[in-house]
């Protein structure tokens, strides 16, 4: 019996387990599509994405197009005769002509339990509405924002300290391990899709920078997951006088402070803040220009008794 020919679409770091678990069983891609290489670093210079990296150290065949909505995209996909399309977060839509190419369809590795978080943040979505519980979908992909029928599914607590770096870390090895689970029943076809849901529907709309503004007339409780959210990017942040200062780490407490919302309390080494509900203990810290700090090692730095965050 011939090898399945498998064609794996993606582009962050995310994706880079499950491309790793085809090769180790045994079941290399064909081809390996992400996105064309972006400018990074301070040269602003071109720069392969981490699924690039990892398909060229294993000398695969790699497509980087612009859209796969034009016929030559879609021509160049079908004469490598795919028998199966992965993706995990490609970053790219697929048009309709595109899911019905590979003669097993397409299937996404999703980082949510669908219908919960559909859409292109579903980590940082899940640590912001303060969920318990999120998870790795396999679906069957169709027309919609990750609206096809579920294949298989694994869940994954949310820890109180996860941060939008760990849940990401964790969700990804177990992205990969359901996909070796269920390879041989989706080539074989075995696996039978079911429709999702219709109530407990919600989107992850893309993170956009200024959603990490702090406001801190909210409760510590939602600042705390801002921030926990936010890290690594585009990391929670306020006004300092006239610096930005970064939050990368901070704590909720309901202990009650008096001031406004957003004054900063110095105490015994520790740096607290007024909230809208209960304080937030502040815990690393980043002033432009710096590395990260410790709340100490800011306070021995820096005068900050009456001060305000803006």
């Amino acid at each position: 019996m011939s090898r399945a020919r498998i064609v794996f679409a993606g582009t962050p770091d995310f994706a880079v387990p499950a491309l790793q678990t085809l090769i180790d069983a045994g079941h290399p891609p064909v081809a390996v599509y992400t996105q064309p290489d972006r400018p990074a670093g301070r040269g602003r210079k071109l720069q392969p994405g981490p699924i690039k990296r990892a398909a060229l150290a294993h000398n695969l065949p790699v497509y980087q197009p612009d859209t796969l909505r034009d016929a030559a995209s879609r021509h160049e996909l079908a004469t490598l005769q795919p028998d199966l399309l992965v993706v995990v977060a490609y970053g790219l839509l697929l048009p309709p002509d595109v899911l019905t190419l590979p003669r097993l369809g397409c299937v996404n590795l999703h980082a949510s339990l669908l219908p919960r978080w559909r859409g292109a943040a579903p980590v940082q979505r899940a640590i912001l509405a303060g969920d318990s519980e999120t998870g790795i979908t396999l679906m069957q992909m169709d027309a919609g924002l990750d609206t096809g029928p579920i294949l298989a599914m694994t869940p994954c607590d949310i820890y109180p300290d996860d941060t939008g770096s760990s849940l990401h870390d964790r969700l990804s090895a177990l992205g990969a391990s359901l996909l070796t689970e269920q390879l041989d029943a989706l080539l074989a076809g075995c696996l039978a899709p079911r429709p999702q849901p219709e109530e407990g529907v919600t989107y992850a709309p893309r993170i956009k920078r200024k959603e990490a503004r702090i406001d801190w007339s909210r409760a510590a409780t939602q600042i705390e997951r801002q921030v926990r959210a936010f890290n690594p990017w585009p990391v929670a942040f306020s006004r300092l006088d006239t610096d930005t200062l970064r939050i990368w780490q901070a704590r909720a407490t309901d202990q009650t402070l008096p001031g406004p919302p957003g004054q900063l309390h110095p105490e015994a080494g520790a740096l607290k803040v007024t909230t809208g509900e209960g304080a937030l203990e502040l815990i690393q810290l980043q002033l432009p220009g710096r590395r990260p700090v410790s709340a100490r090692d800011l306070l021995n730095a820096r005068r900050l008794e009456e001060q305000q965050l803006t």
